[in-house]
């Protein structure tokens, strides 16, 4: 009996040198209710491959006249809607990497666990044959966004760990998102995990999990990010703020996909897809010696930069337009021409999330149902540059643009003895978007203001 209800009809070449191995792969795909077919080197791989339709290929990587790379690259660079994983020799990850980026769906290390084999063949029939692209959460045409949706469509049939690079607010968790949404993953658990929030003293608890008893407070064993995430997908945000000690053992559960519980005496497989991400340059981070380079080397096999908002000014107005329509509900508001315009010239050092709290507070500030240029409180233009060089001891930027404006406040409130009015008057301001920065600053009033409304 099939294993799954997919599995009926679906075929699989295997490509081995040596028989035995033949052999036991095609008793266990046999036993999964699946068609097999044997090669015995490249040639006949390709010849296979050229004569019929394959629902996936499982190759080894040495044989006799080639290698299982240049299976991979056939199957590639021809465009044939084939998953193929690779099987390499214990602790060769580099093979296994190579293989990744050359568009290799996934990789089982020898020997062959069965219980592996099985979940690769599972996720391989579950892959869509076409794979969907929702690119309507990542609003746009600009040419650096459709290269990330180009992108994230041929990542997503893959089992490949991706990289997602960015800055804050580039929207890395929801590129995450929809690489899970149109691969084989997208019915399985997908588990965020920001690693700069976690307690260094807690990592290996939250990550990993304990069993009952395995220190004081243990009363019950609880699994971890891993098995949380079996099946499904692990994303690391963040992942440049893991301690050097936690990236040695984050390492080693990605390559040998199995965890040890805190306090077990063995480990259990895991079947995890990682996607990490973080906003600083990893590349740096290991030359400096902050995170370790076999590490970067195994998350960074495929590299996903998210663009900045100030890069494609041109998707500005149709994003600001659709989040409008999201925050405004039934309401009636617009932007003004001005206002459009002002967005459009803006840098915008914190992305499409800075965006989205602007317009939402705009929503609260403008009148008439209309958004002017003064209801989107956009910063002053000497800190418009978007060249996060030049702040130095400056970040994060919404601190310390929060200073500047609460210091801003205060001075004008001293001058007019906490006149609201006048002071809004001093500064530029509506007394509503005054009231409105007081309120959001926690600037209290002197003991009642005596404005002049």
């Amino acid at each position: 009996m099939a294993d799954n209800c997919q599995a009926k009809n679906a075929s699989v070449l295997l490509v081995d040198d040596e028989a035995d191995i033949l052999e036991m792969l095609e008793m266990a795909l046999l036993k999964m209710g699946l068609k097999v077919d044997k090669a015995s080197n490249v040639r006949e791989a390709l010849e296979k491959l050229a004569a019929r339709r394959y629902n996936l290929c499982l190759t080894d990587m040495r044989m006799p006249d080639g290698n299982g790379l240049q299976i991979v690259q056939h199957i590639s660079k021809g465009n044939l809607d084939v998953p193929v994983a690779v099987i390499t020799a214990h602790g060769n990850m580099e093979n296994a990497v190579t293989a990744l980026k050359a568009g290799a769906f996934d990789y089982l290390a020898k020997p062959v666990s069965l219980d592996q084999l099985r979940a690769l063949v599972k996720s391989a029939l579950k892959l869509p044959q076409a794979v969907m692209q929702d690119g309507k959460m990542l609003l746009g045409h600009s040419p650096a966004l459709q290269k990330v949706r180009d992108l994230i469509k041929r990542v997503a049939r893959s089992q490949a760990p991706v990289h997602l690079s960015g800055e804050s607010g580039s929207g890395k968790e929801l590129a995450a998102r929809l690489i899970v949404q149109s691969g084989s993953r997208h019915d399985q658990p997908f588990i965020a995990v920001n690693c700069g929030a976690i307690p260094g003293t807690l990592m290996e608890n939250e990550f990993f999990g304990y069993k009952k008893g395995a220190f004081t407070g243990a009363d019950k064993d609880r699994d971890g990010f891993f098995q949380a995430a079996h099946g499904g997908t692990l994303f690391l945000d963040e992942v440049a703020d893991l301690p050097l000690d936690m990236q040695v053992k984050l390492l080693r559960a990605i390559q040998e996909r199995r965890v040890r519980k805190i306090g077990a005496t063995g480990e259990e497989p895991v079947d995890v897809r990682i996607i990490s991400a973080t906003h600083h340059d990893l590349a740096e981070c290991v030359r400096q010696g902050k995170f370790r380079q076999d590490l970067y080397y195994r998350l960074n096999v495929i590299q996903i930069q998210m663009p900045a908002l100030r890069e494609m000014r041109e998707d500005i107005a149709e994003i600001a337009q659709r989040i409008l329509e999201r925050l405004r509900g039934a309401e009636d508001v617009h932007f003004s021409e001005t206002a459009l315009h002002a967005l459009q010239g803006y840098s915008f050092p914190g992305n499409v999330r800075e965006l989205e709290n602007i317009i939402e507070r705009a929503l609260a500030l403008c009148l008439g149902g209309v958004i002017e240029e003064q209801d989107l409180l956009l910063m002053p233009v000497e800190h418009n540059q978007g060249d996060n060089t030049a702040l130095g001891n400056k970040c994060p930027l919404p601190e310390y643009l929060d200073r500047v404006e609460k210091q801003a406040l205060l001075e004008a409130l001293e001058q007019t003895g906490f006149n609201r009015t006048a002071a809004a008057k001093l500064l530029g301001l509506t007394f509503r978007t005054m009231r409105y920065r007081m309120e959001r600053l926690g600037i209290k009033d002197a003991g009642g203001a005596n404005d002049a409304d």
